[in-house]
């Protein structure tokens, strides 16, 4: 069956923004990722605003802050550092960028997202404001008692479907995906079920979190219209496993990253964080369901 002209756009679509998820530190420029799509730099400018709600160029710089504004919370990156991995030729440009994305200087950002974090998790995440400009993370803490182990996992191709929105409204494209994948034969005994979240909610608007829905395939598989093919994993990573709804998985990342991570002395690394989910949520009741929560160590 020829493919409609609908789904050579998504397919396209699709090219690109893998492409700038995978090469945030390279030339994005308008040029190269048209011609990455095979559209004019014209066209492909208006396909992707039309299709994105958003310019290229407003999407790059969004996705570089939004990462800045991560590694500024980590700690270990310095304003300067940020900026110029955001692609910025002075830290007084980036200062200004990112004052205008999320409301306050990066100086400032570090201190606050802690601050937020404490507010939400008064439980599990232990600040002490005073220590914001001396520590690489909170004070405080007690010991976490979060069972995580370390597993070195080999790259999985998946085929998925993108969601932009809120974390708790992707059920249509794990709908779609699976309506795709089944026919084909593709849902297999031993098919994983994956989740990638690119975006953290504290940081990225909601109606800008990208979320991919993917099922494991073998190198037979392509991808159509709005189903991509992409590699997830690969490389070392720390493992935890939350049992019970979805919706209180924010519970065990803060626990992860606010307390397991600072004590372990590890690094995030470069690689896609994503959950793997281990149970039906259609047959199994919400307070059984598994998921293991897999960050990639540096």
């Amino acid at each position: 069956m020829r493919r409609t002209t609908r789904n050579l756009y998504f397919e396209r679509m699709n090219t690109a923004l893998l492409y700038i998820q995978s090469h945030l530190d390279d030339d994005l420029s308008l040029d190269r990722l048209a011609a990455l799509t095979c559209f004019s730099p014209t066209h492909f400018h208006r396909i992707f605003k039309g299709m994105m709600g958003e310019t290229i160029a407003d999407h790059i710089r969004r996705i570089r802050l939004e990462r800045a504004a991560l590694r500024l919370t980590g700690g270990r990156h310095s304003v300067t550092d940020c900026a110029f991995d955001a692609g910025y030729e002075t830290v007084e440009s980036f200062s200004r960028a990112f004052k205008k994305m999320f409301g306050c200087p990066p100086s400032k950002y570090r201190e606050r997202h802690w601050q937020t974090l404490h507010d939400r998790f008064p439980g599990l995440i232990h600040y002490r404001p005073d220590a914001a400009r001396t520590t690489l993370y909170p004070k405080n803490q007690k010991e976490t008692k979060m069972k995580v182990r370390m597993e070195t996992i080999s790259p999985m191709r998946v085929a998925f479907i993108r969601k932009t929105g809120p974390y708790n409204q992707c059920e249509e494209a794990w709908e779609k995906l699976c309506a795709w994948a089944g026919p084909k034969g593709l849902l297999r005994a031993d098919t994983k079920y994956l989740g990638v979240g690119h975006d953290d909610p504290q940081v990225t608007p909601p109606d800008k979190i990208r979320y991919d829905a993917c099922v494991t395939v073998d190198e037979t598989a392509e991808g159509e219209g709005k189903v991509g093919i992409q590699t997830v994993g690969g490389g070392r990573y720390a493992v935890t496993t939350h049992k019970g709804a979805y919706e209180n998985l924010e519970t065990t990342y803060a626990e992860l990253m606010g307390q397991w991570l600072p004590q372990s002395g590890e690094q995030l690394g470069s690689g896609l964080c994503f959950e793997l989910y281990r149970n039906d949520p259609q047959s199994t009741p919400p307070e059984e369901l598994l998921t293991d929560i897999y960050i990639s160590i540096g």
